[in-house]
């Protein structure tokens, strides 16, 4: 149970936009740990998937854009040398499913309103839930050549897969913000926090977010500790 001086204030609740090689997966966890709350990631599917009742492994196709849209992004966004790179499921993709992500957003209000806090990473979330004003939106990047090198140490991989990841990956996490929401996911105007988390070390962007949240949410008075 929480203390009864927290009882009155918004929950925690967090979420992060991150591009491939930024982190993400790292700070999430450790955030959510550090903020004693849940850290919300393949719950999302896995939720999705049960009210649906839908297999899981169709809820996160879904989760991926679909074929048209990955591959006008991929011609634009990439150097044709890295288009054969585009996403192996890409082809297999469904057209737009209203069904899919009316219950994904609900699940994500929900989480957003629990009263255990919540760090959420990815889904378009920081758009979904832009009008949940306890809810504080997180920006993690860096350039493509520090992201590489970031992603190579995090998950022990050599460079050549680093980059081939990263061609892929930032197309098609690009590709589902803007074809469900028709924005862009880099834009400032999404995020309360913009960090270069690969100029910054990873708890040290932990230690900045929990900062940033308790300012935003904290009651009246003197500021608390974390």
């Amino acid at each position: 149970m929480r203390p009864e001086a927290e009882r009155d204030r918004p929950p925690r609740v967090v979420t992060i936009s991150a591009s491939y090689g930024a982190g993400g997966s790292e700070v999430g966890p450790r955030l959510a740990k550090l903020l004693g709350v849940p850290f919300v990631d393949r719950a999302i599917p896995l939720a999705v998937s049960d009210r649906l009742a839908v297999p899981l492994d169709e809820v996160v196709a879904r989760e991926e854009p679909p074929a048209g849209t990955l591959s006008r992004l991929m011609a634009y966004l990439v150097p044709a040398t890295l288009a054969a790179y585009a996403h192996p499921v890409a082809a297999q993709m469904t057209p737009h499913d209203p069904g899919f992500r009316e219950t994904t957003e609900q699940v994500l209000h929900e989480y957003a309103c629990a009263r255990d806090g919540a760090v959420i990473l990815g889904r378009g979330a920081a758009i979904v839930l832009r009008d949940v004003a306890h809810v504080t939106h997180v920006r993690l990047d860096g350039p493509p050549e520090r992201r590489v090198t970031q992603a190579m140490r995090l998950q022990g991989i050599d460079r050549a897969t680093a980059q081939r990841r990263i061609s892929t990956a930032d197309v098609s996490r690009e590709a589902y913000v803007r074809d469900w929401y028709h924005v862009d996911p880099g834009a400032p105007g999404l995020y309360h926090l913009l960090i270069d988390s690969t100029a910054i070390d990873l708890d040290a962007c932990v230690e900045l977010i929990a900062r940033t949240v308790a300012a935003r949410v904290a009651p009246a008075g003197p500021p608390s500790a974390l």
